[in-house]
């Protein structure tokens, strides 16, 4: 089957900067990426590329590059579908909140809403490519639904999952340690790989089973997860004991079997995928009866909801045993820099508690809006939403959000807030004036030099 057309169906963090990219390495195929939210199509159409719906380092200039060459976003998601040989389903698989699995187990809905609408849209024979982190097996619901529900067209499956890093996106995309493609047809399968053998090499083309490609996906977060959460224990061990995290941290990287990658203490691991797929990895060893597996992974998740705790307790009981009253400026928003994605950032929760104590939150981020900040406040129903907008503000300048604050919590680690001038913020503040470094980015003895009261992590 010779690819002229692709369809991706969402417009998200995945399918906006993977189809831009193969749209610039392919030139002669059409990408059209398509999405019911009006308003997040009408953003990425935006003839200002600094107000794309997503902020990746380079991802602006692609988009302009390719944007009404070959690269197009849409509403028209039946057109797209019908006119496509390849479609990429690449929607949100949240955490189920309701029914069997709450709290654990991915949701399809959406997964299962595109495949029965490209089932019912589709005349002429369909690759159909899972992009969205999926649970084992998924293929098979989905191939099932499409052969029940479709006529006479033929649907082949691949599961072809993202192994991307927030805010290295871009990079990510074009020099990728591996790309992986899981299918039953060595034909499909070829198809896929041919588009991703415009600009990576064959070696790095892994081709598996659906099955096993569907679970490296989860593997691979939950490995790269329980790292953050082996770093971070041992770095509250490091504070009873005089150690320091990051010395410990050189140490075991440099051994050749380790290596020095996710081994930065922190207040804890974010974004839409660690937490979210962990958990579906504990659902899915749970259904098989295996708890012991079970146990062994959910005890990651337990260790990183701890390490959150764990820095706004301490950060309360440096207070004096109170923030009521006090104002706190939080420095960063998102889950990690050069991102404005914010799905499970460490600072909402960190926020929540401190709002549960009485404290005065302002916050500065220099990529996520006022809006999204209190959304997320409010998805967590802690209080209700005037509560919220009353008790945590949002400011646009760093020094403004410092100013008269009682202590600063750094939760992203934007290279900004290294540069900032914290003279004039440590003039500007209560006394003593406290710095709770969540990331670990400034220089104790630095800090403690202009007079300020310094806590880092896993020291």
């Amino acid at each position: 089957m010779k690819i002229n057309k692709i369809c991706c169906i969402g417009a998200g963090y995945v399918g906006g900067p993977t189809m831009a990219i193969i749209a610039k390495k392919n030139p002669n195929i059409q990408v059209t990426i398509v999405d019911i939210n009006e308003a997040r199509i009408a953003a990425w159409n935006n003839s200002d590329v600094s107000k794309l719906p997503i902020y990746e380092p380079g991802l602006a200039e692609i988009v302009k590059e390719t944007r009404g060459k070959n690269l197009f976003f849409s509403t028209e998601i039946d057109k797209a579908i019908d006119e496509s040989e390849m479609i990429f389903i690449s929607v949100n698989t949240p955490t189920k909140t309701y029914g069997i699995g709450k709290g654990m187990a991915a949701d399809l809905k959406y997964v299962e809403l595109c495949a029965r609408n490209i089932a019912k849209v589709a005349k002429s024979d369909k690759i159909v490519v899972e992009k969205s982190t999926l649970p084992v097996r998924t293929a098979q619901a989905i191939k099932s639904i499409l052969k029940n529900i479709g006529s006479d067209v033929n649907f082949n499956i691949l599961s072809n999952p993202e192994f991307l890093a927030e805010g290295t996106a871009v990079q990510d995309l074009l020099t990728p340690d591996r790309v992986l493609i899981g299918g039953e047809s060595d034909e499909a399968i070829d198809c896929l790989a041919n588009i991703y053998g415009s600009w990576v090499s064959e070696d790095k083309i892994l081709r598996t089973n659906v099955w096993s490609s569907e679970l490296s996906k989860l593997t691979a977060n939950a490995f790269l997860a329980q790292r953050v959460s082996s770093i971070n224990a041992i770095s509250e061990l490091c504070e009873h004991t005089e150690a320091d995290v990051n010395e410990v941290a050189k140490a075991i990287g440099m051994d050749s079997r380790i290596g020095s990658k996710f081994l930065q203490a922190s207040v804890g691991f974010g974004g839409s995928c660690f937490q979210k797929d962990i958990l579906n990895l504990v659902y899915i060893a749970r259904t098989y009866g295996l708890n012991e597996v079970a146990d062994y992974w959910e005890q990651v998740i337990i260790l990183n909801d701890h390490q959150k705790r764990r820095f706004s307790d301490r950060l309360i009981k440096t207070l004096y045993n109170t923030v009521s009253g006090k104002k706190i400026a939080m420095l960063g928003w998102a889950f990690k820099k050069d991102t404005n994605d914010t799905r499970e950032s460490a600072a909402i929760y960190v926020a929540d508690h401190l709002l549960n104590e009485q404290a005065e939150v302002v916050v500065y981020d220099p990529k996520v809006s006022k809006e999204k900040i209190q959304l997320d406040l409010n998805y967590l129903n802690t209080r209700t939403q005037e509560e919220n907008e009353q008790l945590l503000k949002s400011s646009d300048s760093p020094y403004q959000a410092l100013k008269d604050s009682h202590a600063v919590a750094i939760m992203t680690e934007w290279d900004e807030f290294k540069t900032l001038d914290w003279n004039k913020i440590y003039n500007d503040m209560k006394k003593p004036a406290f710095i709770f470094d969540g990331r670990n980015i400034l220089n104790k003895a630095d800090m403690n030099k202009i007079g300020f009261e310094y806590y880092a992590i896993g020291k």
